[in-house]
């Protein structure tokens, strides 16, 4: 057992560093959390277009997950 007490020691030293390097991150989320729906209705819209240009067709569903992602600090 005193070598697994050992073995956590080293890992509360890199602990502080961690925390501080990815502040950021502990307050963001990932984007793949996050607008879920809003993704699904963009891909579902994308992949069934029957427009020549389904970026186009599917332009008002793009911005609303362009917006969702905005709002948790993503630029997409």
């Amino acid at each position: 057992m005193g070598a697994q007490q050992s073995n956590l020691s080293p890992a509360p030293a890199p602990a502080p560093v961690a925390p501080a390097a990815s502040g950021d991150a502990a307050s963001k989320p990932k984007p793949c959390c996050v607008c879920k729906d809003e993704k699904a209705k963009r891909d579902e819209c994308m992949l069934f277009s029957k427009a020549d240009d389904p970026e186009k067709d599917c332009k008002s569903t793009i911005e609303l997950y362009k917006g969702c992602m905005a709002g948790y600090g993503f630029k997409v």
